[in-house]
């Protein structure tokens, strides 16, 4: 092996050599290019964006908007390196309020492409047209800019080399423009590929813009999110637990008007779904969040996809306690979770009205009911002599109906006024406790059931640490442990209602829950997790036979329980079977 012992020299590097460079951080496909010329247009104040496409976009980017323009004087500033209207001072940069703030974009387009640009001011005779040479000529083009990018990477082939096929470039392109239009829901946006319109998309409220991009099935699997306070604003949309299928559902979210993907964010969301998640799904969710320019750093990577708070836990917790909130006293609709969400139609089903969750269900109920003796009424009538239960009027049947036997000691079958009900009874009891012990956790007095006898656990040397490292986590539980010898544990008090537990089981269980919990968790999620533990280890188990009364007093526990739709870890703890989907499988009215 040899080394080369030349003493390096440093050197001023080129201008073009440093145009690439910048090129390098700025242009890394056609998408990046487009977001840098559609973050221009949107500052220019357009209220109507054209974009159209040729091959993904290598071939063609042209963005035409109707705003401000540039004057005559500027255009050839409008192509140099580090040159932008956007910030003069040091304090602009520590509170950018643009989408763009750099003013390298141009000049790193224009050194990896042909690009030419046109742009007349509101005052202007004409416009003018300037290319990346510099030259400039005279052009006819109403007030706005036309800003046209060619042949991407058509004097560096080894770079071209690395793009995609112009079908998945165009997908990139147009995932790009889906972001913008989403955070500017008053500009119209006009799609062309290929010569061929493809999206219109005309200035609306945010509502109808989000239906516009990511479609009527997501605005229907979401709740709404409007929460506030004198620092944070939170508003748009997060996916209802039972409605999120994907492991990769999408996830827009934004900062002042700007495309992110922030570990903090992306982490405060999932967080918030944690106990109503399934395996790996992933919650979808379009989320704005506004917050004083001063408070958050978008200077901190080339494609300004990342930001940095000033107080990063602060946001985190706002976050998580918005989306909690919301995901547990929405009443808004939520898609049915009906039979073909779960198996495939054996017949093509007519269309009927749609399902709701229980939230829904139940707030309906209760709305139906004329005067307060008439709610009273119905709800004496929630556990009624099982003769009656069936006969009482569709008024007065409570959102999951009444109990009507078990199929296999596992599910209960219900009949409400919509049809029918299948719940998972070891599901829907373990969401109930686990409300139940959330709402006691962390009380100084945690209510308490004494055992009749003493229950003495004797524990290996790790279980026993753990214990000690954990042991105020038990108490704020609820649990009155003791401890009897060097490897012995005394359980003389358990969390009340929890029923009958086998407490030395349920002991190691959450020792165990505690030794596999990630070395990082945080006291809350320890907390959850033996919540959770403690909750599936006494809820009524499957092959498990209950009486008439044992199925409608869970029910009604179901309705009077938060995020009842879910079990701890995303199952659905419910499914509607509604009576059009029932007549249909069996053809009546065909």
């Amino acid at each position: 092996m040899s080394f080369n012992n030349q003493q390096p020299v440093i050197r001023a590097l080129p201008d073009h050599l440093i145009s690439q460079i910048a090129a390098g951080e700025v242009v890394e496909r056609p998408s990046s290019v487009l977001k840098e010329l559609l973050e221009n247009a949107i500052d220019a104040g357009s209220t109507r964006i054209r974009i159209d496409l040729e091959e993904g976009g290598m071939r063609l980017i042209r963005i035409s908007d109707n705003g401000c323009g540039i004057d005559q004087s500027q255009l050839g500033l409008a192509l140099t390196r580090h040159a932008t209207s956007k910030i003069t001072t040091l304090d602009d940069l520590e509170r950018v309020a643009t989408m763009g703030f750099r003013g390298e974009a141009l000049a790193a387009i224009a050194s990896v492409s042909r690009l030419s640009l046109v742009s007349c001011t509101r005052t202007a005779e004409h416009a003018w047209r300037i290319s990346a040479e510099g030259e400039l000529t005279p052009d006819a083009l109403p007030a706005g800019t036309v800003v046209e990018m060619r042949d991407l990477y058509f004097n560096t082939p080894a770079r071209r080399k690395f793009l995609k096929s112009p079908p998945t470039e165009h997908a990139h392109c147009l995932e790009a423009i889906r972001r913008q239009a989403l955070a500017h829901p008053e500009i119209s946006f006009t799609i062309s590929r290929d010569g061929k319109e493809s999206h219109h998309w005309p200035a609306d409220d945010a509502e109808v813009r989000l239906r516009q991009v990511l479609g009527d099935a997501f605005l229907k699997s979401c709740r709404t999110v409007d929460l506030g306070n004198d620092l944070l604003q939170l508003r748009g949309w997060a996916m209802i637990p039972t409605a999120i299928l994907s492991d990769r559902e999408a996830q827009h979210t934004f900062v002042n008007g700007r495309y992110v993907r922030d570990k903090v964010i992306q982490h405060a969301i999932r967080e918030a779904y944690r106990d109503q998640l399934h395996g790996s799904r992933q919650p979808g969710c379009c989320l704005f969040l506004t917050i004083d320019p001063a408070l958050v750093d978008v200077n901190v990577h080339p494609a300004k996809t990342e930001v940095r708070f000033r107080d990063s836990r602060a946001v985190h917790q706002f976050i998580y306690h918005a989306l909690k909130q919301v995901l547990a006293t929405s009443t808004e609709s939520a898609p049915p979770i009906t039979l073909d969400r779960v198996v495939s139609n054996a017949f093509p089903t007519h269309t009927h009205q749609q399902g709701l969750g229980l939230a829904e269900v139940r707030s309906h109920y209760v709305s139906t009911q004329s005067s307060p003796a008439q709610h009273a009424a119905a709800m004496q009538a929630y556990t009624p002599a099982p003769h009656l239960e069936q006969n009482a009027p569709s008024s007065e049947i409570p959102p999951l109906g009444y109990a009507i036997g078990q199929l296999h000691d596992r599910y209960i079958v219900a009949q409400n006024a919509q049809g029918m009900i299948l719940i998972d009874q070891h599901a829907a009891h373990e969401r109930v406790l686990y409300e139940k012990l959330k709402n006691v956790c962390g009380l100084s007095q945690p209510p308490r059931q004494p055992l009749l006898i003493p229950v003495a656990v004797t524990l290996d040397d790790l279980a026993v640490a753990t214990y000690h490292e954990h042991h105020n986590e038990f108490d704020a539980l609820g649990l009155e442990i003791s401890e009897a010898g060097p490897n012995t544990l005394v359980v003389r008090q358990v969390p009340a209602g929890l029923g009958r537990v086998d407490a030395e089981t349920l002991i190691k269980e959450l020792l165990q829950t505690l030794q596999d919990s990630p070395a990082q968790a945080t006291l809350l999620a320890r907390q959850e997790r033996l919540m959770g533990t403690c909750a599936c280890h006494a809820a009524i188990r499957g092959q498990h036979s209950l009486s008439l009364l044992e199925m409608n007093a869970l029910l009604r526990q179901m309705e009077d329980t938060e995020r009842a739709d879910q079990c701890n870890h995303g199952r659905p703890t419910w499914i509607l079977v509604d009576m059009p989907a029932i007549d249909a499988l069996f053809l009546h009215g065909r």
